[in-house]
C-alpha cells in the first residue's frame, strides 16, 4: 500500500509530471497540496482515467488541498476544525476502504468495488472484508516572516492540528496525515542549520508544535523507516534528544528555485508524512523522491511516498 504526499506548486503547472508519474509508479493514496485552483478547474478527467476517485479543497491561485484514492473516498472533510473564520483551503480528510484480500481477488474485488461505486454513488459496507484507512492532506502555512502577522496564523494553525489529531487518535485507526509543513523538525534536515536559524521553517515555537504532535503518538515515516529515533523527555517540551543510525546524507524534499540550489543540493526536508501507532506499526518503508525535483518544469518540492503493509 502506497500513500505518497506531493506539493505540486499549481496542479495545472504540474500534470504532465503528475500523469507521467501516476503512471509509472501507481501509488495508492496521493496527498496533494497547491493544487493552486478551484475545485471546477481541477483536472479531475484526466486523473479518474487513471482509476482514481478525488476529494478536493480549492482555492483560487492559491493554496488548494486533494485526495487522490484508487479506493472510495467517504466521511470526506474540508478545512481544519477550531477556526470557522479560516477560509484558507489547506486542510482535507477522508476515510479510504481498502478490500483486506490478498493477490488476485484482491485486484478483482478492488475493480469490482470501484465499479460498483461510481454506479451506484453508495458507499462500500463496513465489514471484515475492508481495512479502513484516515489520510488528510495538510498546507501549513509557511509564515514569510517571524515578525509578521502570517506566522501567528502559523502557529494558530499548528496548534489547531495538535487539537484535532488529539480527538482522532482515540479511534485507533490506521492514520496517515501527509503534507507540507513547512518545518525542518531537527538541523539535520537543513543543508545549512546557520544560515536557517530562526527563520520560519526552523523557529523554536515551530519546532516545539511539530513535537508537541509528535508526542501524541505519530511517527514521522522517514525518521522510522530510516532507523531514526526522537525520544522526548517528558518534563520539558523544550527538550529533544535524538539516537538514530546516521545517513549518508539526509534527504531533503524542497530545493529554492533560486541559486542554483538544486544542483548544489541545498534543500530542507519540511513535507512528512505523520502516522498513527496502527499505521506505523504497518510502515514498510518510507523513500524520498528526489528525482523527481529534476525534471522539466519540476515543482520545487518532491513526492515522499510510504508503504504500509496491510
Amino acid at each position: 500500500m502506497k500513500i505518497a504526499t506531493w506539493n505540486v506548486n499549481s496542479i495545472k503547472m504540474r500534470l504532465p509530471q503528475l500523469l507521467e508519474w501516476l503512471k509509472r509508479d501507481a501509488p495508492d493514496i496521493v496527498l496533494l497540496q497547491e493544487t493552486k485552483c478551484v475545485n471546477e478547474a481541477f483536472p479531475a478527467m484526466e486523473i479518474e482515467e487513471l482509476g482514481y476517485n478525488l476529494a478536493l479543497h480549492g482555492e483560487k491561485t492559491y493554496n488548494g488541498v486533494a485526495i487522490l484514492s484508487k479506493f472510495p473516498l467517504e466521511d470526506i472533510r474540508r478545512g481544519l476544525p477550531g477556526d470557522d473564520g479560516d477560509t484558507q483551503a489547506r486542510y482535507i480528510e477522508a476515510i479510504c476502504s481498502i478490500p483486506s484480500l490478498r493477490g488476485s481477488e484482491a485486484t478483482a474485488a478492488i475493480q469490482n468495488v470501484a465499479t460498483n461505486w461510481i454506479a451506484s454513488s453508495a458507499m462500500p459496507p463496513r465489514n471484515d472484508e475492508y481495512i479502513t484507512i484516515r489520510v488528510a492532506s495538510v498546507y501549513v502555512p509557511n509564515g514569510q516572516d517571524v515578525e509578521s502577522s502570517k506566522f501567528q496564523y502559523k502557529l494558530r494553525f499548528l496548534d489547531r492540528l495538535y487539537a484535532h489529531i488529539k480527538t482522532l487518535l482515540p479511534y485507533e485507526e490506521i492514520l496517515a496525515i501527509g503534507g507540507d509543513y513547512n518545518i525542518a523538525p531537527e538541523d539535520a534536515d537543513v543543508h545549512d542549520p546557520k544560515l536557517w536559524q530562526g527563520s520560519v521553517l526552523t523557529h523554536d515555537e515551530v519546532r516545539r508544535r511539530l513535537r508537541r504532535i509528535l508526542w501524541l503518538g505519530m511517527y514521522d515515516a522517514f525518521r522510522v523507516a530510516s532507523g531514526e529515533w526522537l525520544v522526548a523527555r517528558k518534563s520539558s517540551f523544550d527538550t529533544l534528544t535524538t539516537h538514530h543510525s546516521p545517513l549518508a546524507t539526509t534527504p531533503y524534499t524542497w530545493w529554492d528555485y533560486r541559486g542554483n540550489a538544486f544542483a548544489q543540493d541545498n534543500g530542507l526536508r519540511i513535507d512528512h508524512l505523520l502516522l498513527s501507532p496502527q499505521a506505523a506499526d504497518r510502515l514498510g518503508g518510507c523513500t524520498i523522491e528526489k528525482n523527481m525535483r529534476g525534471v522539466e518544469k519540476a515543482s520545487d518540492h518532491t513526492p515522499v511516498v510510504t508503504e504500509l503493509n496491510l
